[in-house]
């Protein structure tokens, strides 16, 4: 893998370019090109924190694959206003993501192996696309890469439920997420990297297709409201609000569930 060179002292610039990407609209071309070039000036601390990993019985380049994907969040969710270095705040996403990837080969007994390949090979190819394309991979790309049906591939991303058992109650510490309990029914990230418990999962299934469709692809293909809205076919205010009203009737099922 080609090293990239990263000029520690330009801070300052990579803020601006930070303020400038918050500024369009994340649709836009101007918004894709300004998002790679961000995704790339930090690649050095991919290739940083996947070395630390490098002796864990994973090819190092399968580890900076996963680990750009946490850079890739990163770049998306960073707000240049906090006063917080950007390498400050990727770092933990970036090792979070790392840390998924060895999880995802620690499944239950309870998950038939064809999910458990299934899940894994989105996993890779999640990686590629969105190195590829420099954006998280729509699911009808995931299709087409893997061959198979776009319904497989939502599956395979709802199977991330059967290996969580993770309590609601408790941080996702990996990138310093709130507990899911606190966050349902907030904005829009509000089940970003959050893996669900076995309890959340019955409530999943039992919501209709379309909305249960639009939480698939907002927080286990990490696709943004707009990408959302080109894929279901409606806008992306509709998509915000079907958001938050599905958000909010979760909360008051985990609420009475409780």
């Amino acid at each position: 893998m080609t090293e990239h060179k990263h000029d520690p002292h330009d801070r300052s610039g990579a803020k601006a370019l930070f303020v400038e990407l918050r500024k369009l609209p994340d649709d836009s071309a101007e918004y894709a090109d300004l998002r790679n070039r961000l995704v790339r000036m930090h690649l050095p601390l991919v290739e940083h924190l996947a070395r630390r990993f490098r002796n864990r019985g994973e090819p190092l380049d399968d580890l900076t694959q996963v680990a750009t994907i946490g850079l890739i969040k990163s770049v998306d969710r960073f707000d240049p206003e906090r006063g917080v270095e950007f390498s400050t705040y990727a770092t933990p996403t970036v090792v979070g993501e790392i840390k998924r990837h060895f999880r995802d080969k620690g499944w239950a007994v309870r998950v038939p192996r064809r999910l458990q390949e299934l899940r894994l090979s989105l996993t890779t190819a999640t990686a590629e696309l969105s190195q590829q394309h420099g954006r998280s991979p729509t699911v009808h790309e995931l299709a087409e890469k893997l061959g198979i049906s776009e319904e497989e591939v939502l599956e395979g991303l709802e199977s991330a439920n059967a290996y969580s058992t993770l309590s609601l109650d408790v941080p996702d510490t990996d990138d310093e997420s709130p507990a899911v309990a606190d966050t349902l029914g907030a904005e829009d990230e509000a089940l970003e990297g959050v893996e669900y418990r076995e309890s959340l999962k019955p409530l999943l299934e039992d919501l209709p297709p379309r909305e249960k469709r639009i939480l698939l692809l907002r927080f286990f293909a990490n696709m943004t409201q707009s990408q959302i809205a080109q894929e279901v076919g409606i806008s992306q205010m509709h998509v915000s609000r079907l958001l938050a009203r599905t958000l909010a009737q979760l909360r008051e099922k985990l609420l009475v569930e409780e």
